[in-house]
C-alpha cells in the first residue's frame, strides 16, 4: 500500500487547509484510514480516523468541532478539512491505513505510513 499525501501549507490562524491522501497498491483491505501528526519535540499523535464501512469516525479531543475526516471509498481517499486553524496544529501530518485480520478473537494490524505533509500555521 502506497499513501501520497498532499494539501499542507502556510497558513494564518483562523484559516482553513483541507489534506488529501490518496491509497495506491493493494488497497481491497484496508479498513480504516486517518490521519495523525507529529509536532517538533513531541510524539506522533491521533488526530482522526475514520473506518470503511459505516464510516465511523474519531477525533482527538483538541480538534474536535474544528476538523472534519471523510472518506471517498472509490477513490480510496481520505481528507482532512481543518478549519479554525491554531498555533498549536503547527506539525507534519501524516496519512495512515490500517488492514486487520482476525485469528479467531485476536486482531493483528498492519500499518502503513505516508511520507508526511507540513503544516505551519502562523499566529
Amino acid at each position: 500500500v502506497h499513501l501520497l499525501e498532499s494539501g499542507g501549507g502556510l497558513v494564518q490562524a483562523g484559516g482553513s487547509l483541507r489534506l488529501s491522501c490518496a491509497a495506491s497498491g493493494d488497497t481491497f483491505t484496508i479498513d480504516a484510514m486517518g490521519w495523525y501528526r507529529q509536532a517538533p519535540g513531541k510524539q506522533r499523535e491521533l488526530v482522526a480516523t475514520i473506518l470503511s464501512g459505516g464510516g465511523s469516525t474519531n477525533y482527538a479531543d483538541s480538534v474536535k468541532g474544528r476538523f472534519t475526516i471523510s472518506r471517498d471509498n472509490a477513490k480510496n481517499t481520505v481528507y482532512l478539512q481543518m478549519n479554525s486553524l491554531e498555533f498549536e496544529d503547527t506539525a507534519v501530518y501524516y496519512c495512515y491505513a490500517r488492514k486487520r485480520r482476525w485469528y479467531g478473537s485476536s486482531a493483528y494490524d498492519d500499518d502503513y505510513w505516508g511520507q508526511g505533509t507540513q503544516v505551519t500555521v502562523s499566529s
